[in-house]
């Protein structure tokens, strides 16, 4: 197997070096007639209309496509309160408040969508009523991405700027990890959990110098959660990081050993303080198999800290500014080759990637499917 880890070429056709087996799920193609052709899709129910919000009608293309789509990768957006989706997800305007309250089934109707990060969850905890509410709001094979408080994974007290100032003392603590965050998700959403994402803020300075320290902690708290399986089968804990310093050569090993130790998974984090996708293969090679996590939060022209600007320029968030073929390729070459090998996938995509989240989406799962009618793994 050729080194796959260089920028020239981060993927080969066989990721993990040998053939899937006839055990593992294949995409659902599109059926084609007798000459070979694709046939044409089957015209979608047609939606009654009630007052209040609606959806937007979705054409039989956008609904073929998510038929074509493995039922184990699970594509969504970060959050779905954005009212510039009208005419892709809503039918006609509402705002931010009402989409946040009311849009959800909506939003979990569209022929793409299977998950949602829910991103308020790092500013405070919740509680698990407020996630039974969110669990009743979706189908049965939905399945949520949940972002841990910041309080367990911020290594600095945040001032009201938003600023780290001063040490914090819960810092990746296991007992606050189950008791604000792990315990009522999983209470709340059940089966619909999919997976519990630790996003560890970018770190001071003193701290990644004495990294092996911090990776210590973070297993110790790994360690204490309890499985996620009896009450979530679908259920995953995932570590995703802001500074590269982690998958350096000598603390990825420490890193990797933690997630194992603690039966969690690295989330593939698409952001511009991160290396490209290729090179943050190597972890998930070291912890296969398992399942694929991965969040596309922040277009790199932005730079690293570039939100706002991203914010500023891409709201109402209802086109794709920058556009990101290759990565799209990337990203969808390794989806498929997660999912044809039996494994699940959870996919969230932020607007601030290209624009808009939506539309980010559907190319995105125009790739999978060419790849799966490709035949390439």
């Amino acid at each position: 197997m050729s080194d796959m880890n260089g920028m020239d070429e981060p993927f080969q056709d066989d990721l993990f070096g040998a053939p899937a087996g006839p055990e593992h799920g294949r995409a659902r193609l599109t059926p084609k007639d007798a000459q070979g052709k694709e046939a044409a899709p089957a015209r979608p129910a047609k939606i009654s209309r009630k007052p209040g919000l609606q959806p937007t009608q979705w054409d039989s293309g956008l609904h073929a496509l998510g038929a074509s789509l493995p039922a184990n990768v699970r594509l969504g957006t970060s959050s779905w309160s954005y009212p510039g989706w009208t005419g892709l997800v809503w039918e006609s305007s509402a705002s931010e408040q009402t989409l946040s309250r009311k849009g959800l089934e909506i939003y979990a109707r569209h022929p793409l969508f299977r998950t949602v990060s829910i991103d308020r969850s790092f500013y405070r905890p919740l509680t698990a009523s407020d996630y039974a509410r969110y669990a009743a709001q979706v189908p049965p094979g939905f399945r949520f991405m949940v972002k841990a408080p910041s309080l367990i994974t911020d290594a600095l007290v945040r001032s009201e700027d938003g600023r780290g100032r001063e040490p914090n003392p819960a810092f990746l603590s296991p007992e606050l990890a189950l008791q604000e965050f792990v315990a009522p998700a999983l209470e709340g959403l059940g089966s619909s959990l999919g997976a519990l994402v630790f996003q560890l803020s970018p770190l001071p300075w003193n701290m990644l110098d004495r990294l092996p320290e911090t990776i210590e902690r973070l297993g110790r708290m790994l360690a204490a959660l309890p499985a996620l399986s009896p009450h979530a089968p679908d259920g995953v804990v995932a570590v995703e990081v802001r500074d590269p310093q982690w998958l350096a050569p000598d603390w990825m090993p420490l890193f990797m050993d933690a997630l194992r130790r603690g039966h969690a998974t690295y989330c593939l984090g698409l952001h511009a303080k991160m290396p490209p996708l290729a090179q943050q293969l190597p972890l998930l090679r070291g912890l296969w198999p398992g399942p694929l996590v991965c969040r596309w939060n922040l277009h790199p022209v932005h730079g690293p800290f570039g939100y706002a600007d991203a914010q500023k320029l891409y709201s109402p968030y209802d086109r794709i500014h920058h556009p990101e073929p290759q990565l799209h390729a990337e990203l969808a070459r390794l989806i498929h080759a997660f999912a044809d090998r039996g494994q699940n996938v959870f996919v969230s995509i932020s607007n601030h990637a290209e624009g808009c989240a939506p539309l980010s989406i559907q190319t995105l799962a125009q790739q999978i499917r060419i790849r799966a009618t490709d035949g390439c793994g």
